[in-house]
């Protein structure tokens, strides 16, 4: 089995497009689209507000936010 190869300092575009994908799927997002010019519009509820992220960098910072805020309230958690 070959070893993974180290992971690079920026996220990149490809790891951004699976977590926008994940949170849309898993519902913890309502939408989440990259631009042509590399950033994201995501919202979290359908008549929700619009945000502009930067780039994939924001994109995986919201995806563990998410993770977080969702890890801490479980009931199994507490």
């Amino acid at each position: 089995m070959k070893p993974c190869s180290p992971r690079s300092p920026q996220p990149t575009a490809a790891e951004a497009d699976a977590w926008a994908d994940v949170l849309v799927r898993r519902r913890l997002l309502h939408a989440a689209v990259r631009t042509p010019t590399g950033q994201w519009l995501v919202q979290d509820q359908h008549n929700g507000v619009v945000r502009l992220l930067r780039g994939p960098a924001d994109v995986l910072a919201l995806a563990a936010t998410i993770q977080h805020h969702t890890r801490i309230t479980r009931p199994e958690s507490r």
